[in-house]
């Protein structure tokens, strides 16, 4: 298998990133850490031209407003016109209507490559009995498995569930990724950059479900070297993944 943080580090694609004011700056020194080139271009006025010269688009619901969501679909059809990959992060899509209608409307517009999610935004992308919590997962039952095959077969993409166990599945081969340490969850940011390096594997995939099982792997091991007090988790964190990105782990 390949090494995927490795490869970002080799081939430094341009990641454009419309994604939350929360995590932008998180975001931005996750992927340096790793040797990619982030920008977080949202103006309208823009979007559709920086996608173009982009290497991957991602698209990160999580502080939607009417412009963002309009710079969002402009970038979406650039980066398709062009064949840039595009990655979808529904954050919270199971909060609000304006959440939820956002969403199927851009993988309705949209060819998304990737759906990166957790288990409540996949109950409700796939419509699913759930109780959101924000933009925390929530709870309910759900056959995760089968219900992110039944989302990547609807919208012919990769679907990453991404939890305690991972899940990815192109709707046919689902493959389960373990490990990692739960104190991720306490550092906000840690999915949408996941996303984010989600995108940038795709800069340059040949084997797209492969090297992004590869990274979830890389991703859990990062944070399970990482543990301690929270700050010092963050920093720790970045760390690991330049360590990795640099071949040095």
């Amino acid at each position: 298998m390949s090494m995927s943080l490795q490869a970002i580090h080799k081939n430094q694609p341009l990641v454009h990133c419309i994604t939350n004011y929360v995590v932008a700056n998180f975001t931005a020194n996750g992927l340096l850490a790793v040797g990619a080139s982030p920008v977080m271009a949202d103006a309208i006025e823009e979007a559709g031209e920086m996608a173009a010269q982009s290497s991957a688009l991602l698209l990160n619901l999580g502080t939607l407003n009417e412009r963002t969501v309009a710079s969002m679909k402009e970038a979406g059809f650039s980066a398709n016109k062009h064949h840039t990959p595009v990655v979808l992060d529904p954050v919270g899509v199971g909060a609000t209507k304006f959440r939820i209608e956002t969403a199927r409307q851009l993988l309705y517009l949209l060819k998304i490559d990737v759906i990166r999610c957790n288990i409540g935004e996949l109950a409700a992308l796939a419509g699913a009995d759930w109780t959101s919590k924000g933009v925390d997962s929530g709870n309910g039952h759900i056959d995760v498995a089968a219900t992110a095959k039944q989302l990547a077969n609807h919208y012919q993409s990769i679907v990453i569930v991404t939890g305690e166990q991972d899940v990815i599945t192109d709707g046919e081969r689902v493959e389960f990724v373990t490990g990692g340490h739960e104190k991720v969850t306490k550092m906000t940011g840690s999915g949408c950059l996941l996303s984010a390096f989600c995108a940038a594997v795709l800069a340059n995939s040949k084997e797209p479900f492969n090297d992004l099982q590869t990274l979830l792997n890389e991703y859990k091991q990062a944070s399970a070297n990482s543990v301690a007090a929270i700050g010092t988790f963050h920093t720790n964190f970045l760390n690991e993944l330049e360590l990795l990105a640099e071949g040095r782990r």
